[in-house]
Order: structure tokens, then sequence, then C-alpha cells
């Protein structure tokens, strides 16, 4: 699954988003929203965000190159061709793949859409091939270790973040650590 295990990675990816890892983005939503979610398997964030905001977030695009779910759409997050309908009203919130042939993409493609949430491995801002898409990276929120397979006794091995690319950013990128329990 990680860099530092032995198992295999799920194909595509799909690993069902924990609600423990949707909570510590909630604060940096605003109190209403609309968003998309292009890479949306089962739905589960789309559940998490509806729960946790009361319902006051709305989905109003949900699709996944392998849909688990009958409510979302068949296509790719890479191929979207849907952003003129679009303004920066409208938010990204998904968990990408986290493979940097695909997730290099969908930064670089959902900037020039709205301002785009991923969670994805905290590593990955340190790293040369970070340094550039960093540039439009407004907020960094930390998640931790998240229990990614459902049942198991296990975190995975890489800790992560929920990353705010924006292209109008011109600040410095805002840090938000874990709240200590």
């Amino acid at each position: 699954m990680g860099k530092r295990s032995n198992f295999e990675r799920v194909p595509r990816d799909y690993y069902p988003t924990p609600i423990h890892a949707v909570e510590p983005l909630i604060p940096h939503l605003p109190y209403s929203f609309k968003y998309i979610e292009p890479c949306a398997g089962d739905g589960r964030l789309m559940e998490h965000l509806t729960k946790l905001t009361d319902g006051m977030a709305e989905c109003i695009l949900a699709l996944d190159i392998e849909p688990k779910a009958d409510h979302i759409i068949k296509g790719d997050a890479l191929h979207f061709h849907g952003a003129s309908e679009f303004d920066t009203e409208i938010l990204t919130i998904t968990n990408p793949p986290w493979q940097r042939r695909v997730l290099h993409p969908i930064i670089d493609q959902y900037l020039d859409i709205c301002p785009t949430w991923l969670l994805f491995d905290a590593d990955w801002m340190h790293t040369k091939q970070s340094s550039f898409l960093m540039t439009y990276c407004k907020k960094i929120v930390s998640v931790g270790r998240v229990k990614w397979i459902e049942g198991s006794k296990s975190y995975g091995k890489d800790n992560c973040c929920w990353y705010l690319f924006d292209k109008t950013n011109k600040e410095a990128t805002e840090f938000y650590g874990r709240d200590v329990e």
C-alpha cells in the first residue's frame, strides 16, 4: 500500500476516505459551499462532508473512473472537460490517487477549475517534485496517520495532509498542525 509496506496496492488506489481523515478539514471550509468530487469511489467522502457540515456541503458533481455507487458518474478526473461550468465559488474536494503520475496532473488540471482540496501524503511537500506546485498551495492541514482499511488494526505508514491549491494564491502557505486530544 505505501512506500514502506509489503502489501500490494489496491487497484487505482481505491481506499475509501474514513471520517476521521475528513474531520480536520471542516474548520477550513466555508459554512455553506458547493463542490465537485472527481475521485469519488463509493461516495464515502461526500457522505462524511454532508454529515460533518450538517448538510451545508452540496456536491454538484461526483465522478470516478470506476464508480463504486450508482450516484457516481463514470468519468476520468484527468479528462474532465466541465471547467467552464464552474468558478471560484465552487471547490474541488477529493482523496485522489497518490501515484505521482496521476496526482500531479490532477493538481495541475484542477488549479484551472477552482480552489482544490486534496488529501494525500505529508512527505510530498518536502520533495523537489513538489516545488513548483507548492507555489499554488494556500493551506496545509495535518491529518496524521489514517486507518485506510476498514476493520484493520493497523494505520497507514504515511502521515497525511489536506492541501488547498488555489491558482490565485500569492501568499505564503499556511500550515495547520494536528489538534491534540
